[in-house]
């Protein structure tokens, strides 16, 4: 029995992986994690660096917990760098630390998988493996609930809230059914905003991932990419991230393009399971009034609506939300901290946190569009 180090899944066959999934949510797949890897996006040159644990007994792999080793905190979307700024003026080393997570994907879901005897074996490994390769905290993003109650009983490991809003489908027979559900200014807002969009004449495509040519993947990732670049920045996926995952997994891949006077202007990439609709990525190539809302939150609401998916997880933050009916989920992180002093002073900041999380999500909740007698 060992925890073994995998520092590029490539090593590991698909179907090792991905049998010790316990669904079909796409992001921890193995075709998703290595293109990630193996497109360049994520690497010890863009500060992800791969070291994946597994737990192998007689030679076959029971447990994993996806890892990468850090030297900065940006794609994580659970927001450490307060504690990285307090270390440095403090003269504490802050990284290199190691991060369980999707890089590049606030989305809530599975991390220990496998057999749960071997994944707790591994878990109590955890701190040892930190020490022995001189990382100086563990940090687990966006944990499901089976890891969550593990960690809950361990003192070591200290539980951070968030919050997103999802949207979710119930029994809806299209759109304007959703909208019946909605408050009378809400609903007109909603469709006002639709038949702005409908006036500049824009008509909407959609296509899963084998029905995209390369052509249209440069599109895709030329709107994907202005995101980034209107604010000065780089794009944190290269353009072979998005050739490889439609060449693997093209059966989870939905994108909806936006065409004006017959042009393509805009996109949506997403990517669905047998129950949740994913907005992923965003990008237009000019500015249009509401066109955002109902590329990214309309279109794919319908499509949810129309293909029976029972949830929409958009993403993020978005206060904006939920005006248009997604509705606050608790997310849950964990963090262990190395330096003692540290370890203290954030589980204080946490506790204070997690209570302002708790009550924005119920402040949040009067802010939802439904009628009173929605359920």
């Amino acid at each position: 029995m060992s925890l073994t180090l995998l520092t590029q899944l490539a090593d590991l066959p698909a179907s090792q992986w991905d049998a010790l999934l316990p669904d079909d949510q796409p992001f921890m797949r193995h075709a998703f994690l290595s293109s990630l890897e193996e497109s360049g996006s994520v690497s010890a040159a863009t500060g992800w660096q791969p070291q994946h644990l597994l737990w192998i007994e007689e030679g076959r792999p029971l447990a994993a917990l996806p890892g990468y080793i850090k030297s900065h905190s940006m794609g994580e979307y659970v927001f450490d760098h307060a504690w990285a700024d307090a270390c440095q003026r403090a003269g504490i080393p802050y990284y290199p630390k190691w991060l369980s997570a999707v890089p590049l994907s606030p989305v809530s879901g599975a991390r220990l998988v496998g057999d749960a005897a071997a994944g707790g074996r591994l878990l109590q490994a955890l701190p040892g493996f930190l020490a022995q390769q001189q990382l100086y905290s563990g940090h687990i993003n966006f944990s499901d609930a089976r890891l969550a109650a593990e960690l809950a009983a361990d003192p070591r490991w200290l539980p951070r809230l968030g919050c997103q809003y999802h949207w979710h489908n119930r029994g809806y027979r299209d759109f304007q059914d959703f909208l019946d559900t909605l408050t009378s200014r809400k609903r007109k807002q909603l469709r006002k905003e639709r038949e702005g969009v409908a006036k500049q004449g824009f008509s909407f495509d959609w296509y899963q991932g084998h029905e995209l040519n390369e052509a249209q993947w440069d599109f895709v990732y030329a709107c994907y990419a202005s995101t980034y670049r209107v604010r000065g920045r780089q794009p944190y996926l290269t353009r072979t991230f998005f050739s490889l995952l439609a060449e693997r997994m093209p059966a989870a891949i939905r994108v909806v393009m936006a065409s004006h006077d017959g042009q393509p202007v805009a996109m949506a990439f997403s990517l669905v399971d047998g129950q949740t609709f994913y907005g992923r990525y965003w990008g237009c190539l000019a500015e249009f009034n509401h066109l955002h809302f109902e590329t990214c939150f309309y279109q794919g609401m319908e499509y949810a609506i129309a293909h029976g998916l029972q949830r929409f997880d958009a993403g993020a933050q978005g206060e904006h939300k939920l005006i248009r009916g997604f509705e606050p989920v608790l997310t849950d992180s964990w963090h262990l901290l190395r330096h003692p002093g540290l370890q203290d002073a954030v589980a204080d900041f946490l506790q204070q946190e997690r209570d302002g999380v708790r009550a924005w999500a119920e402040e949040a909740r009067e802010a939802l569009p439904y009628r009173q007698t929605h359920e």
